[in-house]
């Protein structure tokens, strides 16, 4: 009876000891087949960060700004000098004659020649087209350019209307003078219309008037578009004011420079004059 008992003692350990193997065994071919996988990990991370990088460099905000710095650049106007990029290009002359196309060594020596400049005229044609100018002719097409830029950029001038009656109030006047002021300032032209007052005793030029009176608020920044005039069969006045111009403002400045220095030159004449008398 024991020796049976023992025999199955040994026969279980058997067993025990035959499944510890083999997991053992079979834990080890596990790791033996992750380990290419590990490997192929570890050396494809070093690629991610080279993947984002080059994404980076290809976004559409990218595109959008080289395409904006390439036609801001096309549609300057200036002195190409030397560095011509093409090999071969269109020229025409100074009077805006073609001279065909030429090779760039060419247009160099010609600009020697004539002591001019080389202008890029027209990026977009095939081969791209140039021109031979002065400089007197590169800085007036640059002002003309300049000018029509700023014409777009300006836009149409606003326009602003203000009614009232020929019998009002100093005050509101004034008030309406600051209004009109207020438009100037902001280089908008300003409509006033007055319609005159039932009142039979006013003088016939308080309209006038009322119009100087609003324009002497404005010294050196408005003056008329048009001068008053009658509408609606003489039963109402009607101009526009504008703002000064650069040279009309200019002039005014000088002319208050010049009263300012001939009203100082009268006071020290009749100081002079009044000592001597005094002597």
């Amino acid at each position: 009876m024991a020796a049976s008992l023992l025999n199955r003692l040994i026969l279980q350990a058997v067993k025990t000891e035959t499944n510890c193997i083999r997991r053992c065994f079979s834990n080890n071919t596990i790791i033996k087949k992750e380990a290419p996988v590990q490997l192929f990990l570890i050396v494809s991370g070093p690629r991610l960060p080279y993947l984002i990088h080059i994404k980076g460099f290809s976004t559409a905000e990218d595109t959008v700004f080289e395409r904006k710095n390439q036609k801001k650049s096309s549609t300057t106007f200036s002195n190409t000098g030397r560095k011509i990029s093409e090999r071969i290009i269109r020229v025409l002359d100074e009077n805006g004659n073609d001279l065909g196309l030429m090779h760039r060594a060419n247009v160099i020596k010609l600009m020697d020649e004539r002591q001019l400049r080389l202008v890029k005229t027209n990026a977009d044609a095939e081969p791209p087209e140039y021109q031979l100018m002065t400089g007197k002719q590169i800085h007036q097409e640059q002002l003309r350019q300049r000018k029509k830029e700023n014409s777009q950029e300006t836009g149409p001038t606003v326009t602003k209307g203000l009614t009232f009656s020929s019998n009002i109030a100093q005050h509101d006047l004034n008030t309406k003078s600051k209004q009109i002021q207020q438009w100037i300032e902001k280089k908008y032209k300003v409509q006033v219309t007055i319609k005159k007052s039932k009142n039979s005793d006013e003088p016939e030029n308080k309209m006038e008037d009322l119009f100087s009176q609003i324009l002497q608020t404005m010294p050196g920044l408005a003056t008329f578009l048009n001068k008053p005039q009658a509408i609606k069969g003489g039963r109402a006045f009607t101009c526009v004011f504008r703002h000064l111009s650069k040279k009309e403002k200019q002039v005014y400045v000088d002319g208050q420079e010049t009263h300012k220095r001939d009203t100082v030159n009268k006071e020290n004449t009749n100081i002079k004059e009044s000592s001597v008398s005094h002597q």
